[in-house]
């Protein structure tokens, strides 16, 4: 018997101009489009073999990052938080994405001169550590953390260096614990919880999606998975290997809502 829907993920298509996505830290390698679109839709039924109800935004096939849906809000149980992207070629996704959260949570806006990306952001229980990186600047996370305290988070800025986002260096495995690659976040940032490095030899590993207990995590780390499995961990994996190469991962491509 299928689990109980509690979980809304709102996924995007991959464009068909994916190929000129926005590159920082990868050198452009090519992408082939149909196996980025295989490889998403088994991310989307596995998203749904874990309890979500997959809802796709509407696609954006003039748009190559748009299937990398997560930077584009912030959602929490209380509101959603419309992201204003770092990158000038990205701002266009948000009017979907705003218009399908609208329905699902009171919506708030990151206006001007601020940047944030929505993967620059890691909710931990009542904390959102926010990236500073090339996409999110201090007038972002200062945005994020009005809109925030008055629903009893608090924000902390995070320097990254490295790599694209905070969630390229860091994320929650559960509340209490925090895979992190150490080359890229100071693991300093996150001394009040249990620490879990990756593998050296991987060092895009640190990324892991979370719905409730469920964990999503990417085919490629399997020393790192490994490290998981030993704390007592059971992600699911998923290849997106393909996505990767546009600087994505297993958190970029959805944005979890909790029903």
């Amino acid at each position: 018997m299928p689990p109980q829907n509690s979980w809304i993920a709102l996924t995007r298509d991959v464009s068909p101009t994916i190929v000129e996505c926005e590159l920082t830290h990868l050198a452009r390698a090519p992408i082939r489009v149909e196996v980025a679109r295989a490889q998403h839709r088994g991310y989307e039924r596995l998203l749904s073999s874990l309890g979500c109800d997959v809802r796709r935004v509407p696609p954006a096939p003039e748009q190559p990052d748009a299937v990398f849906i997560e930077d584009t809000a912030v959602v929490l149980d209380e509101l959603a938080v419309i992201a204003r992207p770092g990158a000038k070629s990205r701002r266009r996704e948000v009017t979907a994405v705003a218009s399908a959260l609208a329905s699902l949570r009171p919506v708030t806006r990151i206006e001007s001169p601020a940047t944030l990306d929505g993967g620059d952001v890691l909710i931990i229980g009542r904390t959102a550590f926010a990236g500073r990186t090339t996409r999110t600047n201090d007038e972002g996370i200062a945005q994020l953390r009005a809109a925030l305290a008055p629903h009893g988070y608090s924000v902390r800025g995070v320097p990254v260096t490295g790599c694209l986002h905070l969630k390229s260096a860091a994320t929650a495995v559960d509340d209490k614990t925090v895979l992190v690659n150490p080359a890229w976040v100071n693991a300093a940032e996150f001394a009040d919880y249990r620490v879990v490095e990756v593998h050296p030899d991987e060092p895009m590993a640190a990324n892991v999606l979370r719905i409730g207990a469920a964990l999503v995590y990417s085919a490629s780390s399997p020393r790192t998975l490994d490290r998981l499995r030993a704390l007592g961990a059971a992600p699911s994996t998923v290849d997106v290997s393909e996505l990767a190469k546009a600087e994505g991962a297993v958190t970029c491509c959805s944005l979890i809502v909790r029903a």
